[in-house]
């Protein structure tokens, strides 16, 4: 999807997908509360990129609760709880945490 922001990782919805600032590559550091805020993208399976994501770019982590979460380049993804529609990106930079991530 391309905003102001520029192209931006989004979900088969188009909801925008976010970076959380203070997670790892391949660990989320985002549990209890900040969930409420950031909920992480899950899945059961694989993840399947869609057009122009390189499918190499996804993976999954493990997180605590024993749920699947989807990453891309070794990054947890979120949504942002304030993203209500599609094409929405007010997550961006929202109390310094949340970030935007192009394909």
């Amino acid at each position: 999807m391309h905003t102001v922001l520029g192209p931006i990782l989004t979900d088969s919805k188009s909801r925008a997908l976010y970076l959380f600032i203070g997670d790892e590559r391949n660990k989320s550091n985002c549990s209890g509360t900040c969930t409420q805020v950031w909920p992480p993208l899950l899945t059961a399976g694989d993840p399947v990129a869609g057009d122009g994501v390189a499918q190499n770019l996804l993976g999954s982590i493990t997180r605590q609760d024993g749920s699947k979460q989807v990453t891309y380049k070794e990054r947890p993804l979120y949504y942002f709880v304030n993203d209500r529609n599609a094409g929405e990106a007010k997550g961006q930079d929202f109390g310094g945490q949340g970030k935007d991530e192009g394909p």
